[in-house]
């Protein structure tokens, strides 16, 4: 009887990552799953091609590293089950983790020694694996798929929507052009929300700013709930409500607007007059780099979705305790490398545009008072409030410090906006985030997500344009109307919010309930 070829293992091994994008497909990116892929295929190879050599049966290896690549995928899934059902704090990835990984590793060890030793024939069992197999990654498969064809459309119009080139009047500046900081400080909330919410007075920063010569907006909003919409927009200078038309309100479909955060109008431009574009990178897949800059400052060695991905793994438990890909640890190191690195743009001779997506009052909230790591026990004796407001103080405190270097250090006075894209999530929300329904937030709630971080340091420009109100929409046409005469027209400064995350584009306008009585 001919042997079944051994195909299983490879298939088990890639079936993770697709499971995993399956579930996920409209807020991922493809390009996120191709090192995961690549990663588990060649881990699968080389298990296979040692198990055989040290077996020499092919059908047994197979069936042995088939098996473990199950056990070893699963783990972190088993771990979630074991503290969904008992309820225990920090189960999966204290001692109690440990334990279970022993334990794991004896059933895979057991395994292993019924297979090494059992005498009966495989061909069956290869067989009966290899159509498991197959129809495991068949279904993410067809998923995907069919996902992306019904998307297709959507994103065929958007495109065309997209051909229009943003053009500014024929201008000759100075021989020496400002370098443009646009600092995002990701959820970072406006004073009000931060003193009744948070019970934090932030005024002290605040007229840091001011001491400084920024302007504050003190009345600000983002123009819409979550980074991306708010990026897009500010970005590409314009409202992104037309997508409701070109996508489709019932699209889920957020690759169109991560499309728009790396090729927009506003790099476009500064690239048109002679500026070198910076890119510093977060976790998050649509700004972990951008390919049209010059230069990309990225931390992260692999996207977030590849973390994910590794937190189902046996390997998740080891690497916490030896400090590798703990995400917590990564994202402490990646906000300290990031401002260490801002500091050092005025040393590039080129005026230089730097868009910088930072995750500093972002979670997971890794920074004690002092702005040394917090350890993963240590932040389970504190609620969430104290929490970020921890994170806001070393924020301000970074924020300090790079700002006097920017201004010290560079040779002509910078452009500098310190800006947030949203504010941080109500509690209600983070019950239920994929269905809570926006319709039905409070006006406090709004406030919360949407009171911004919004100050302007423009050196040598008539600050009476400015005013308190001013949103991120309007951000660029201002500064290039300031510094590069271009003749823009400031949009109405408004504020959207979307049904859920499973409707993006189905916007309604909230303007009036996120302004204070």
């Amino acid at each position: 009887m001919k042997k079944p070829p051994v195909i299983h293992p490879f298939l088990f091994a890639i079936f993770p990552t697709l499971s995993l994008f399956s579930h996920n497909v409209h807020q991922i990116l493809l390009f996120e799953i191709v090192a995961p892929i690549l990663i588990s295929l060649s881990f699968a190879v080389l298990l296979l091609l040692l198990s055989n050599w040290l077996l020499r049966d092919t059908q047994r290896a197979g069936i042995i590293v088939s098996g473990f690549l199950v056990m070893f995928f699963s783990f972190g899934h088993f771990l979630a089950f074991i503290e969904e059902t008992w309820t225990l704090t920090n189960f999966a990835i204290g001692k109690h983790g440990y334990l279970w990984l022993t334990i794991w590793t004896i059933l895979l060890a057991s395994f292993t020694y019924v297979f090494i030793k059992t005498r009966i024939r495989l061909n069956n069992l290869t067989s009966i694996l290899n159509i498991v197999a197959i129809s495991l990654v068949v279904f993410p498969l067809f998923n995907i798929g069919s996902y992306k064809l019904r998307s297709a459309d959507g994103r065929h119009n958007f495109k065309r929507a997209k051909s229009t080139v943003f053009h500014a009047a024929d201008w000759k500046g100075p021989d020496k052009l400002p370098d443009i900081y646009y600092i995002i400080l990701d959820r970072y909330a406006d004073s009000d929300t931060l003193k009744e919410i948070y019970n934090f007075d932030n005024r002290e920063f605040l007229a840091y700013l001011s001491t400084k010569g920024f302007y504050v907006a003190l009345e600000s909003k983002s123009n819409y709930l979550k980074t991306a919409h708010s990026l897009a927009s500010s970005l590409n200078m314009e409202y992104v409500n037309y997508l409701s038309d070109e996508v489709g309100k019932e699209s889920d479909d957020w690759s169109v607007l991560y499309t728009m955060l790396q090729d927009y109008k506003v790099w476009r431009f500064l690239k048109g007059k002679g500026y070198k574009f910076i890119h510093f990178g977060s976790w998050w897949g649509p700004t972990w780099n951008n390919k049209y800059a010059d230069i990309n400052f990225t931390f992260d060695l692999l996207p977030h979705f590849f973390y994910i991905l590794y937190q189902s793994t046996m390997l998740y438990p080891i690497g916490l305790k030896l400090d590798i890909f703990d995400i917590r640890l990564v994202q402490w190191k990646r906000e300290l490398h990031h401002f260490g690195k801002l500091a050092e743009i005025p040393n590039i001779k080129e005026p230089t545009f730097v868009f910088a997506h930072l995750l500093i009052t972002h979670d997971p909230y890794v920074f004690d008072r002092n702005g040394e790591f917090l350890t993963r026990e240590e932040s389970f004796k504190r609620s969430r409030k104290e929490h970020y407001v921890n994170q806001v103080i070393i924020a301000n405190k970074k924020l300090r410090q790079l700002i006097e270097k920017l201004l010290s250090l560079s040779s002509v006075p910078p452009i500098i906006i310190v800006q947030s894209d949203e504010g941080p999530w109500p509690q209600r929300f983070l019950l239920d985030p994929p269905n809570f329904d926006w319709r039905q937030a409070s006006k406090k709630e709004l406030r919360e997500k949407m009171g911004i971080l919004n100050a302007y340091y423009l050196p040598n420009a008539d600050k009476s344009h400015l005013y308190k109100s001013i949103t991120p929409v309007n951000t660029f046409r201002l500064i290039f109307n300031l510094y590069f005469k271009t003749n823009l027209e400031l949009l109405s400064d408004e504020s959207y919010a979307f049904v859920d995350q499973n409707h993006p584009y189905k916007f309604f306008n909230v303007t009036d309930r996120v302004k204070r009585d």
